[in-house]
């Protein structure tokens, strides 16, 4: 609050590249914990749940580099440190590069468990997960979009809050909708008309 009004910095959210670092992997680890609970409770989406744990510690480790390695032009990032962020490379490098060999090892193990049908509260579950995924990635793309453009064209460019305003509230407005339904519908097999007449 200080930052942003004391010293004029605008609004209470500003798409900071930092701030998107975090934002990141808090859609992700938000999608997983929904994700679990399908899984504790009918035993389904468990390769998906393992697949968005190892996503959302890969999107933090991926922040920390971002933050600290000074390749992000921020108000809030860290003095640049060419040695800090090759090392935090390494080890992002080590440990998404080898959980993704370990699920492509291991996933089919994972599979089975309940079935559920395209109207139940397992399949909103789902759509709340693909929603904060996909929206995780929109904006790991736009903050990752100045650093690729300027590898491959030595120019750079600035994704500003006007790009994340226009694509990001149609990706979360699905969401937003699907949610109030959701929470209505039943494990396994619901009635659509169920939600409408709690509502």
């Amino acid at each position: 609050w200080w930052a942003y009004y004391e010293l004029g910095w605008g609004g209470w959210w500003a798409w900071d590249p930092v701030e998107n670092a975090s934002f990141i992997p808090w859609l992700a680890a938000t999608a997983l914990l929904h994700s679990a609970i399908v899984v504790e409770r009918r035993e389904a989406l468990k390769s998906w749940t393992v697949l968005l744990a190892i996503l959302a510690f890969s999107a933090s480790l991926l922040g920390t580099f971002l933050v600290r390695s000074g390749v992000l032009t921020s108000v809030h990032a860290f003095a640049t440190d060419p040695a800090r962020g090759t090392f935090i490379l390494a080890i992002l490098g080590v440990f998404i590069g080898g959980s993704l060999a370990l699920y492509a090892w291991r996933a089919r193990d994972l599979s089975g468990g309940g079935v559920f049908a395209p109207v139940s509260r397992e399949s909103a579950i789902l759509l709340n997960n693909v929603v904060l995924t996909v929206a995780a990635a929109a904006v790991l793309l736009a903050t990752l979009y100045p650093l690729i453009y300027q590898a491959l064209t030595d120019a750079s460019l600035s994704v500003g809050p006007q790009v994340y305003n226009f694509f990001f509230p149609p990706i979360v407005s699905l969401g937003l909708v699907a949610i109030p339904i959701g929470v209505f519908l039943t494990w396994r097999r619901a009635r659509l008309d169920l939600p409408v007449e709690h509502l």
